[in-house]
Parts: structure tokens; C-alpha cells; sequence
């Protein structure tokens, strides 16, 4: 038996190790282990998104909970941070997405939130993992009297979207915006619609029929083709797309044109710089933000920091730092100020705040950076060994961060959920960029592919 957690959780093909019922009953077993106190109820929120595998979890998870004396509450299907909001308010010990995010409907995942909200740390997973892997759990379950009870709590999404409501400005109205909504077949399919209608906007929706198949398929946050078509046609002020979960964002401006995560993190910034709200000063990405936005950073006097990849680093360097904005470029942010992760419909939320207060288009907005030009190729490995043990692959690296010099960068790493290499590369011109990008993926190609 392999690690089980990855950068995002436990994640895989739906049925299969490490995602199979027997794996999720053990962290069920586990989790409510190492909660375990003399004379309390370990609670645990269990939620899921829309795929076909997410019965089969949510139950192995129950079970597993409920063996080893737990309490699971099952709230059914609700956005990542829908179900981390949950945990929090109800003050339970933990909360629980069964999840893949923006993967195919085929793969799930497990992520964890501690009672507060946050996702587990590195050290808290390895020790749920050794807890699983040790093959012990069986011989700690308790006598029956002593098992736990599961229950359904239905009112979990008024509660979110009151929650959701009062991240939007009092003094602010969205009516008179038209605004089109892609939720991806996903967590968000009921949520958001609401969450807008309320808020006095006028909402079309797409891609709001889930069947447990069709999650994030040719739509959401990964595939916006039919979301900017929609925008034009229906002269929109903006489209929203979600992905899977609901935690991330990407935005699409009247003109149809898609709005980067660093676009949005820049207007948020610079809209709480200017009310004196942006605490320290301070913006945190990771260091796959494009070049654009430390260089936008400088020009409006906002400090930047990058972190390792991976809404959880953002997050801990943010509070390392005491900073209340960060995010990734793929549209995973987080405002500290409301919640305790990334979550795409509170992206939203400020994003269109910012748009009402100036009154200026999205497309305007989206000016005050200058996106470099980037190319991104994912190529698909069998292994993931360290790159610097690669010659071939780090010669060619070298020569073209070389090539570069200060007009452009380079950066390989791999996907911590999928087996695949990352090859990124920012360049003075498109051609170039491309060149560049396309000459390091085909030596990883062959070399590792």
C-alpha cells in the first residue's frame, strides 16, 4: 500500500485503490479515532458534490464514523466550503468533502476540514494515513452500546446562502445586472442560482443538471467555451463558472472574454488598498501567477509573495504573513476576511462588488494588469522522479531560462493529483513561448513519458 494523501487530499478513480469503499471506511474509522475525548460526541459533517461514486463514499464514510463511535451529520450535496462553513458553525470536530474537484466524473476524492474550518495540516493526514496503513483500526472499534448514530441535517443551504449574502456589501444592490452562471453540473448547481437571484441580480444558468456523469464535462471553471458564447449573446455584464467543487472561479467579461484568477486577484486587491482595508499591504499567489501580476503589484504599491502551488500553502502563507488575500491563477482564492478557504461563489461575490462600486465593465477592470504571454503543457508520465535527477531534462531548462534571461521564466513541476508533468514557460512573445514550452515537453516526453 501506497501514500494515500496528495496535495489536495486522497484522490483517484472512483472504485478503485485508493478510492474504493474500503479505503473510505477506513478514514472514517480513523478520523473518529484520533477525535475521540472522554464524554463527548465526536461529530463530523460529511457533504459530497454531484458524481455517481459519492453514494458509495459518503456511506463507507458513515459506517466507518459510526463503528468507531462517531457521530457523522450528512448534509448531502454542498460546495467544498459550503460543507467547511458547516463544520465551523455547527462546531463540529471535523468536516468531510467527498470530492474531486475539477477531475472527470470518474475520479472522487476525500478532503478534510478541522473543526475550525481550515484544511488539515501535512502532519494531520500522515497521521490519519499511518493510522489506516498500520491495519490496526479493526482491533480499536468499540463494544456495540458505545457505536455511533448517523443523521440528516436538511437546512444546511438557507444557512449557507444567508452566509454567502453578507460577504456582498449592505450599501451595494446587483439589480439591473444580468449575470449567466455555469456550475459546472457540480456543488454549486443549486447554491448559486440563489445566492445571486437573492442578492437582486438577474440570473441565467447553464449546466445545472447534474446526473452524477456529467460533472465538469465540456463546462464549469476548465471548459468555458459555452459560457462566453452565452455571455455575448445574451449581453451579459459578466459569466461565472465554477468548477466541480465550488471553490474556484473563473469569470468572463462582457466582451466573452475569460477573466485569469490573477486578473481577479489584482481588482480585489486594489479595491481594499484603496479603502485601506488590505491588511499588511499584502498579496499572496503561488509562483505559477503569471509574471503580469507581480508586475501590476509594484505599479499599485501592493507587496507580493509567492508560494509553493496549492490553495493550502496559500493559505498558510497568508497566515504566516497576515495577509487576507491570496490565491492561485487557476481561480482558487481566498478572502480571509470571510472564510476559511477557497470559495468560488464568494470570489464572485467580490469581484461584483468591485464592478458595482467603480461602475466600470469587467473588460475595464481586467486592464490594470498585462497578462504575459504563458504556455502551459501538461504531459502525461508513468513515474514522478525528482527533475533535478534529470540531465537531459534540466540541460534544456538551463538553456532556456538562459535564452530568457529577465524576460520570461520557466517552471516544471509535477500535478499532485494526476500523473503528469507541468511545463510552464512566460515569454517576451507568444512564438517564443511556445517554442520554448514545446522543446522541454518533449524532452520530458521521452524521457519520462
Amino acid at each position: 500500500m501506497g501514500k494515500l494523501f496528495g496535495t489536495d487530499g486522497i484522490r483517484g478513480e472512483a472504485n478503485r485503490y485508493p478510492m474504493d469503499a474500503g479505503i473510505a471506511f477506513s478514514v472514517g474509522q480513523a478520523i473518529a479515532y484520533l477525535l475521540k475525548k472522554p464524554n463527548h460526541k465526536t461529530r463530523i459533517i460529511i457533504g459530497k458534490d454531484t458524481r455517481i461514486s459519492g453514494y458509495m463514499l459518503e456511506s463507507a464514510l458513515e459506517s466507518g464514523i459510526t463503528s468507531m463511535g462517531g457521530y457523522p451529520y450528512l448534509v448531502g450535496v454542498l460546495p467544498t466550503p459550503g460543507i467547511a462553513f458547516i463544520t465551523q458553525s455547527m462546531r463540529a470536530d471535523a468536516g468531510i468533502v467527498v470530492s474531486a474537484s475539477h477531475n472527470p466524473y470518474q475520479d472522487n476524492g476525500i478532503k478534510i476540514f478541522s473543526g475550525n474550518g481550515f484544511k488539515l495540516s501535512d502532519e494531520e493526514e500522515e497521521e490519519i494515513e499511518k493510522l489506516i496503513l498500520s491495519k490496526k483500526l479493526p482491533e480499536m472499534v468499540p463494544p456495540a452500546k458505545e457505536m455511533g448514530q448517523a443523521f440528516r441535517i436538511e437546512d444546511v443551504h438557507g444557512r449557507y446562502i444567508v452566509f454567502l449574502k453578507n460577504t456582498f456589501p449592505r450599501n451595494l444592490t446587483m439589480e439591473g445586472m444580468k449575470i449567466i452562471i455555469d456550475t459546472a453540473n457540480g456543488a454549486t448547481y443549486r447554491i448559486a442560482p440563489d445566492t445571486f437571484f437573492e442578492l437582486g441580480a438577474n440570473v441565467e444558468v447553464i449546466h445545472n443538471t447534474p446526473n452524477g456523469l456529467n460533472i465538469n464535462d465540456h463546462c464549469g471553471s476548465q471548459h468555458t467555451q459555452d459560457l462566453r458564447k452565452r455571455v455575448v449573446e445574451a449581453r451579459a455584464d459578466i459569466g461565472i463558472a465554477f468548477d466541480g467543487d465550488g471553490d474556484r472561479l473563473i469569470a468572463v467579461d462582457e466582451n466573452g472574454q475569460e477573466i485569469s484568477g490573477d486578473q481577479v486577484l489584482i481588482i480585489c486587491a486594489r479595491k481594499l488598498k484603496e479603502k485601506e482595508k488590505l491588511k499588511n499591504d499584502l498579496l499572496v499567489s503561488t509562483v505559477m501567477s503569471n509574471l503580469g501580476l507581480k508586475v501590476a503589484c509594484k505599479k499599485y504599491g501592493i507587496k507580493h509573495h509567492a508560494s509553493k502551488v496549492g490553495d493550502r500553502y496559500v493559505l498558510e502563507d497568508m497566515v504566516r504573513l497576515g495577509s487576507i488575500i491570496g490565491g492561485e491563477e487557476a481561480g482558487h482564492m481566498i478572502f480571509l476576511e470571510h472564510h476559511t478557504t477557497g470559495d468560488g461563489i464568494i470570489t464572485a461575490i467580490q469581484l461584483i462588488a468591485a464592478m458595482v462600486e467603480t461602475g466600470k465593465p469587467l473588460s475595464e477592470l481586467s486592464k490594470m494588469m498585462e497578462i504575459y504571454p504563458q504556455k502551459l503543457i501538461n504531459v502525461e508520465v508513468k513515474n514522478k522522479p525528482e527533475i533535478s535527477s534529470l540531465s537531459k531534462v534540466t540541460e534544456v531548462i538551463k538553456q532556456v531560462e538562459f535564452e530568457l534571461g529577465d524576460n520570461g521564466r520557466v517552471l516544471v513541476r509535477y500535478s499532485g493529483t494526476q500523473n503528469m508533468c507541468r511545463v510552464m514557460v512566460e515569454g517576451p512573445t507568444q512564438e517564443l513561448t511556445e517554442k520554448y514550452c514545446q522543446q522541454i515537453a518533449e524532452i520530458i516526453k521521452k524521457t519520462i513519458g
